[in-house]
């Protein structure tokens, strides 16, 4: 079971790296609770922000490693991306940022089921040049 469940993750990263939101989604179990960054919820908070995300940052994971034991997949990343497109009204820079960020899944009957993600977004928008969201600067929406 582990190593299936290692499969479903790897075609979650497969499919963030290329892009495709569908596809990432489509890996998540209908009632999924995934926790990030900016909160928790379903698909349906987190869908916006992963289109965000790819389409504003050009999001690439790298695997760094990976623990499976059985419903259960971690996944260390080298994490990358570039400010390409404006994120929620801020300015688009160009500039690159690298980090390492984690995530724990749940994987039950070939879905996740639970993703929690572990990231240092603030390193991530000073990287880029840009206000965090806890930033005074960070545009009003």
């Amino acid at each position: 079971m582990s190593e299936q469940n290692k499969r479903v993750v790897m075609a979650y990263v497969d499919a963030f790296n290329r892009g495709d939101l569908d596809g990432v989604c489509a890996l998540f179990a209908g009632d999924a609770l995934i926790h990030g960054v900016l909160g928790w919820g379903g698909l349906e908070a987190a869908r916006p922000i992963w289109g965000d995300l790819m389409r504003c940052f050009q999001v690439s994971l790298e695997v760094d490693g990976v623990v499976s034991e059985g419903d259960a997949v971690a996944v260390r990343y080298t994490e990358r991306g570039r400010s390409v497109a404006a994120f929620r009204g801020g300015p688009v820079t160009g500039r690159d940022y690298e980090l390492i960020a984690i995530e724990w899944f749940v994987v039950k009957e070939g879905h996740i089921e639970r993703r929690w993600g572990v990231r240092d977004a603030s390193s991530m928008f000073r990287q880029m040049g840009l206000p965090t969201p806890y930033d005074e600067a960070w545009p009003a929406s």
